[in-house]
C-alpha cells in the first residue's frame, strides 16, 4: 500500500492509525499570524496570543440583559389536543 499524502482520502476500511493523518493533528503548527504577520507556533489557525489579548482588550464582550416580548400565539394556532386533554 502506498503512503497517503495529507490531502488524500483514506481507502474504505482503513483506520486512522493506518493513515498517519491523526499525528498531523496532534502537534502544533508553524503558521503566520493573520493579523500581524509574525511567525508563531500554535495548535489552531488564528491570531497569535499577543494579538488575541489586544483584541480582547479592544473589544470586550460585555453582556447585557435583553427584554423579549411575551409570546402570544396567532389566532389561527390551536392548542394540541393531547396537551389540553383532562
Amino acid at each position: 500500500m502506498r503512503p497517503l499524502s495529507r490531502y488524500t482520502v483514506a481507502p474504505p476500511g482503513a483506520g486512522l492509525g493506518d493513515t498517519g493523518l491523526m499525528s498531523d493533528l496532534a502537534g502544533d503548527l508553524g503558521l503566520d499570524c493573520p493579523r500581524c504577520g509574525r511567525a508563531v507556533t500554535t495548535r489552531f489557525y488564528g491570531p497569535c496570543p499577543a494579538c488575541a489579548e489586544a483584541l480582547a482588550e479592544a473589544y470586550p464582550g460585555a453582556g447585557r440583559e435583553v427584554e423579549a416580548p411575551e409570546y402570544v400565539p396567532k389566532m389561527n394556532v390551536t392548542p394540541n389536543a393531547v396537551a389540553t386533554k383532562d
